[in-house]
């Protein structure tokens, strides 16, 4: 990057998770790549894999370069009285919100509960809208957090018996196969040559 882009820090509460949310001298939003991966669990180096994905270019359109978001490092404005520059590389909140929705397309329990909580606050803050309901940040984020709980709790206990089922197919597979019975041929069909 040839000029350094400056940004200012504030904390941003999404239910229980707080992250730093970055403004550009633009007025567009910002959120480093790190605290997207950690908040599905992740390293940054995966949210860097995705940015050069197949998969983030079928999420946002054919047209979509999101190779400028690689390595986009903003500079973040000094705090008074602290020295130095702090740098991160950054993505926008519609990369944030396509990371996620893939890693919930994955199977990622921490990102598929996100995602249910956001989208179900956006559908709220809708209908709050149109019936007259006035509720603050805390309020939003207190009923985002509760919703994130039940929804990790639900979906640990719905991912709990395809665990315990795989477990066990696995299993009976592995005894199969150590006593020489392919667990996968068809029955009454020809032996594979050995």
């Amino acid at each position: 990057m040839s000029e350094s882009v400056r940004a200012v820090r504030a904390s941003v509460q999404i239910g229980s998770l707080t992250v730093d949310g970055f403004m550009l001298p633009d007025g567009s939003y910002r959120m480093s790549q790190t605290q997207v991966a950690e908040a599905a669990g992740l390293s940054r180096r995966n949210v860097s894999d995705f940015l050069r994905s197949n998969a983030l270019k079928s999420l946002l359109g054919e047209g979509y370069t999101g190779t400028i978001f690689e390595r986009e490092e903003i500079e973040i404005e000094s705090e008074p009285g602290s020295r130095g520059q702090s740098r991160f590389l950054s993505v926008p909140p519609e990369i944030a919100s396509a990371y996620w929705l893939w890693q919930a397309h994955r199977g990622n329990k921490a990102a598929l509960t996100l995602c249910m909580g956001l989208i179900t606050e956006s559908l709220e803050r809708r209908f709050d809208e149109a019936f007259g309901v006035t509720r603050t940040e805390t309020e939003r984020n207190e009923l985002l957090s509760q919703r994130v709980l039940e929804l990790e709790q639900n979906i640990r206990e719905a991912f709990w018996v395809d665990d315990e089922a795989r477990a066990e197919r696995d299993y009976f597979e592995r005894l199969l196969r150590e006593n020489g019975i392919d667990p996968w041929r068809i029955p009454g069909g020809e032996e594979e040559p050995g």
